[in-house]
């Protein structure tokens, strides 16, 4: 059984589109709660794995997302703009809700593989998301900037997360 309880940010996407495209404070506040929510798994991968492979896979995710929340956080404050909560951004968290808790109820190898799928699928939702919604609704210059320069590692966690599901016992 494909395991597959991603936070649907794709899903919410074409929602934004017809209704209104979001704003930059609201773009941030995506922004914001994307990595928060990658923090938040990796903490959890962190407690509950016991494969070397995926806690360094889950400290990485605590690491690289805490720097771009960094930077998100100082580039806000620079441009006096406060991320805001949003039908997404609201939708984002308590899809990552349902999904602690349902890793929470796991352990072992099935935890290993539904951690492991969530952060493909949810890497790959990102990806998707900066390139459909994020930079092309993003008017101010520097926070579209911000948004480009992390989609590499975002692309990179994206193929780490593969070559780890990969590498993980089939049952």
């Amino acid at each position: 059984m494909k395991w597959r309880h991603a936070v649907p940010i794709l899903a919410l996407a074409p929602a934004m589109a017809f209704a209104q495209a979001p704003s930059d404070p609201q773009i941030a506040g995506i922004v914001v709660t994307a990595n928060q929510i990658d923090i938040d798994a990796g903490k959890l991968a962190k407690a509950q794995s016991k494969s070397k492979e995926v806690q360094q896979f889950a400290q990485q995710m605590i690491t690289d997302h805490t720097a771009v929340n960094k930077q998100a956080a100082a580039l806000a404050k620079k441009l006096g703009v406060t991320p805001e909560d949003s039908d997404t951004s609201k939708a984002l968290k308590q899809a990552a809700a349902d999904t602690a808790k349902k890793l929470k109820g796991l352990k072992g190898a099935q935890f290993d593989k539904a951690y492991v799928d969530n952060e493909v699928a949810f890497h790959q939702q990102v990806l998707d998301a900066i390139d459909k919604v994020l930079v092309p609704g993003a008017k101010n210059e520097e926070l579209k900037a911000l948004i480009v320069k992390v989609r590499p590692a975002i692309v990179a966690h994206l193929e780490h997360a593969k070559h780890l599901q990969g590498s993980l016992p089939k049952k």
